[in-house]
């Protein structure tokens, strides 16, 4: 380990002030992992030096603090919640919203798009006829929305969870990466949003998925967002956390139900969702066909 206490000190405060994430010690060999490229690109001879470029280059501050908010990511992410919406959560929207055959989906905290265009891809197959949606992609990281927009990724993120007829049916090549179809690209809006500060005006969703990223703030910043979320999710809409995060002791204007191995959140007082009366197939995206 090469970084100085003092620098780790000095970064960990800058992301804590600018996005309320915790880096907390510990973690030193990680922020010198996502300094390292950016102190050789900028031409310093190391993570120290670069950390002094911080304190007076805000162009610079900013690549960092890209650097520092970027979570791992993958296709269908531990499957089970995209079977809750596939079997349960979305059934229970169509079921509601017939008079506007609309649904409106937000991904929080989405990195570089693999959640929002992995929904985008059951919404394609699962709506019925003469519906739309629309999935609100956001994040703290400006490189990481332009990624989304752009929808190209390389050989290495296709290979992490993405079942190949979906590759077939919905990516094209673009030189040495593969390109999401315009046709779920119109499904996803990108907006730059820091969950820890004040939201702007969003619109009322039906489903949010807010998934592995609560782990990164404290107490009272989980319990600020989860009541600012709350705000924006319709009364009988869904939550979507983390397999490790829950609104347990942190809120109670949530209420939770289990839907198959994972605990769905919803507005407190909202009616049961109806559940199959037998247990559904174990899933997973190579299962499913084209519509």
């Amino acid at each position: 380990m090469t970084i100085s206490q003092s620098s780790f000190t000095f970064v960990s405060d800058l992301v804590r002030r600018e996005t309320a994430m915790l880096y907390d010690p510990g973690k030193e060999y990680l922020v010198e992992a996502r300094l390292l490229p950016l102190a050789r690109e900028a031409g310093c001879s190391d993570v120290d030096s670069y950390v002094i470029r911080l304190g007076t280059d805000l162009a610079e501050r900013r690549k960092a603090l890209d650097a520092l908010t970027i979570n791992e990511t993958s296709w269908f992410r531990d499957n089970a919640p995209y079977q809750a919406f596939t079997d349960t959560l979305l059934p229970s929207v169509i079921a509601n919203r017939g008079h506007v055959k609309h649904i409106s989906i937000w991904s929080a905290a989405c990195s570089s798009g693999q959640e929002a265009y992995s929904l985008t891809m059951l919404l394609d197959q699962h709506l019925p006829p003469g519906w739309t949606a629309q999935i609100l992609a956001t994040d703290v990281s400006t490189a990481m929305l332009e990624r989304v927009k752009a929808g190209r990724y390389s050989q290495v993120e296709m290979n992490r969870g993405m079942p190949a007829p979906m590759l077939v049916k919905h990516f094209t090549r673009a030189g040495s990466e593969w390109e999401v179809a315009d046709n779920l690209k119109r499904m996803v809006r990108t907006q730059h949003l820091n969950l820890a500060t004040a939201f702007p005006l969003l619109p009322t969703f039906d489903i949010v998925f807010l998934r592995n990223v609560l782990i990164y703030f404290d107490m009272d910043t989980k319990r600020d967002i989860l009541r600012r979320v709350h705000q924006v999710v319709a009364p009988d809409g869904f939550l979507l956390l983390g397999s490790s995060e829950t609104t347990l002791d942190m809120e109670d204007h949530w209420g939770r139900e289990s839907v198959g191995r994972v605990q769905v959140h919803r507005p407190a007082g909202t009616t049961s969702i109806p559940h199959a009366t037998s247990a559904p197939a174990a899933w997973h995206p190579t299962a499913m066909t084209g519509a």
